[in-house]
């Protein structure tokens, strides 16, 4: 087999819509209408998503040049062409169909795979690791046995010669399996780094704010759930000829997925999904989305493929994890790791991927998933994955100088002497607070030693989920349920003790607070407290016996607003009121509430409305 792998015109169409071939700034009669001429070409070969997020690291480092003029173009080869043509969009560059690019000569080509017809670019070509270097074994169409993917002359030859000008690696371990594998595309070999983990470790001080972006508050953990793709991984299920009628016994998804949503303290954790590009666009993101959902009401945020699993890699207490890049580029940052699906089979022994899995501790099905987590947690000693991250990358912080110094080697014309060659920064994410909007069963402990202290745990509690606290442990528990208004099992409503809204002050839609807390107590007569949170650390409830109150969270030890949610306040609030019984007259003090292993200051004032 050469490295070009299989096309098929079905997958060209798909993403180049069956365009015609593109005039400007190429075509035989492009010089009529371009505005500068005489650049230099640079073709950007997208494979798959996948694969394009490591072109996307690269793409900066030709940015001020106007010299070049740089196009992108798609192999069809792939099956995963989902959301190709969504990116290439969102890239902004000139989309070549494949059978023009083919026929087009370029100064450079650069591709983040193998696969297609490589061979017939006309122009010097770099391949680039999509991943943590080279790992996994995949099978090759027309070949027995399974060659390790880019590691392989099934993947690196075409024709007995080596297909690429340039093979980047990051490590001399890379280098070494490459000479014992395919000793013909060793002089190919270039090691300049990974920029993908460059952007990791120069984002590093950034974890406090990514933290906050991603809603976890204090005292709270972040636990990420990553999985490759294929059916040996931690979302598929692990056997391939499993079926709804005969699920396999192995499966842990089913179960990881329940105890994330309902195990887990809603104000001592905080969980988020990072899924390979090929479960998204493999599947479809409405039907990821859709398996997801249960937990994603309970307060699991999926982070989309294209956005920011680094910075949550950067956040994370713990990474549940299998033998993807992604919970290495974790361990290799220092975070522990909990790996379930870590097939032997599929792997090359001698990666680094294989070593982590003969390293790190499993997970496993029994017993109580919080209880690993913390374990885990506990147990990690800084520079545990020292030596396996030192083989991510041999030049940390310089795949950005190196990378550039080949490209505009290969092109021919000096580097741009004035502009310091640079990746991107991680961007800051947006505010993503949890959000469950499942029913929340909660239990609060109330201790009034001259000024009430309110201990708060708060579990989502979907569907039939048996009730958390099957009894009081302590006279001075309360339970209660909160049910977000916005819940899509409008019938817990009916029942709810607690019913809260999430909206701005002024969203003249449900606002003010007032009226709104005064609707929701009419509207649900077993309803004993109504809460409005209008901000991060604040929220407006409204009492059955006719108090209307703001709870405001004093600022945290940085000067910034509290990120718990508001609604344990009012939580807070409800349990001591139902103790203390105090008359409608009299003033509500401040409130001490404890949730997991952070303390909040809560100012409760009284307003009009």
């Amino acid at each position: 087999m050469s490295g070009r792998g299989q096309t098929t015109g079905e997958g060209t169409d798909a993403v180049t819509g069956g365009a015609a071939h593109v005039r400007v700034p190429v075509g035989d009669d492009a010089e009529r209408w371009v505005t500068r001429v005489g650049c230099r070409r640079v073709l950007l070969i997208v494979h798959n998503v996948t694969s394009a997020t490591r072109l996307l690291d690269v793409l900066p480092l030709f940015a001020g040049d106007i010299r070049l003029q740089l196009f992108a173009t798609c192999t069809g080869s792939s099956p995963f062409l989902a959301g190709v043509p969504e990116l290439l969009a969102r890239a902004g560059l000139p989309v070549l169909p494949w059978e023009q690019a083919k026929g087009l000569p370029f100064d450079l080509a650069v591709a983040a795979s193998y696969g297609g017809e490589l061979g017939h670019i006309r122009a010097k070509l770099v391949i680039l690791s999509h991943g943590v270097g080279y790992n996994k074994r995949l099978a090759t169409a027309g070949h027995s046995g399974t060659p390790v993917f880019g590691m392989s002359p099934e993947w690196l030859l075409e024709d007995g010669r080596p297909l690429a000008t340039a093979t980047v690696l990051s490590h001399p371990e890379q280098l070494e399996r490459l000479v014992a594998a395919c000793p013909e595309a060793a002089p190919t070999a270039v090691l300049a780094g990974d920029p993908c983990y460059d952007r990791i470790l120069a984002a590093l001080p950034q974890r406090d704010r990514f933290r906050r972006a991603l809603g976890v508050a204090r005292g709270q953990r972040l636990v990420v759930l990553t999985s490759t793709w294929a059916p040996r991984s931690l979302f598929g299920g692990v056997a391939s000829d499993a079926s709804p009628d005969r699920p396999d016994p192995d499966d842990l998804l089913p179960w990881l997925l329940s105890r994330l949503a309902t195990e887990l303290p809603a104000d001592e954790y905080r969980t988020v999904a990072v899924l390979h590009p090929n479960i998204w666009y493999g599947h479809g993101p409405g039907q990821v989305r859709a398996w997801l959902d249960n937990a994603g009401q309970a307060g699991l945020h999926a982070i989309p493929p294209l956005d920011a699993w680094r910075q949550a890699l950067i956040a994370a207490d713990c990474v549940l994890g299998d033998h993807s890049s992604v919970a290495f580029y974790a361990a290799s940052i220092d975070v522990p790791v909990l790996l379930r699906e870590f097939p032997e089979e599929d792997l090359d022994p001698l990666s680094p991927v294989a070593a982590l899995g003969r390293t790190a501790p499993r997970l496993v099905r029994q017993g109580s998933l919080r209880a690993q987590i913390d374990e885990v947690v506990a147990a990690h000693r800084p520079g545990r994955y020292k030596e396996l991250a030192e083989q991510t990358s041999s030049v940390p912080g310089e795949s950005a100088a190196l990378l550039r110094r080949l490209f505009y080697g290969l092109i021919g014309v000096p580097e741009p002497q004035r502009r310091p060659a640079l990746l991107d920064p991680l961007p800051l994410p947006a505010h993503t607070p949890a959000r469950p909007t499942v029913p929340l069963r909660v239990r609060a402990r109330v201790r009034d030693a001259g000024s009430p202290e309110v201990t708060v745990v708060r579990h989502a509690v979907p569907g039939d989920t048996p009730d958390p606290f099957e009894r009081l442990t302590d006279d001075t528990d309360h339970l209660h349920t909160v049910v977000d208004e916005e819940t899509g099992d409008a019938g817990r409503l009916r029942i709810a003790d607690v019913v809260v809204r999430y909206a701005a002050a002024d969203d003249l839609r449900l606002g003010p607070p007032g009226a709104w807390t005064a609707e929701a107590l009419a509207a649900y007569p077993y309803c004993g407290l109504a809460v409005y949170v209008d901000g991060p650390d604040r929220c407006v409830v409204r009492t059955r016996r006719g108090r209307l109150l703001r709870l405001s969270a004093r600022p945290g030890p940085d000067g910034r607003p509290d990120l718990c949610d508001p609604a344990a306040y009012a939580s807070a609030l409800y349990a001591y009121l139902l103790r203390a019984g105090l008359p409608a007259t009299e003033a509500v003090p401040a409130i001490t509430v404890r949730t997991g292993g952070a303390t909040h200051r809560v100012t409760v004032t009284a307003v009009t409305g």
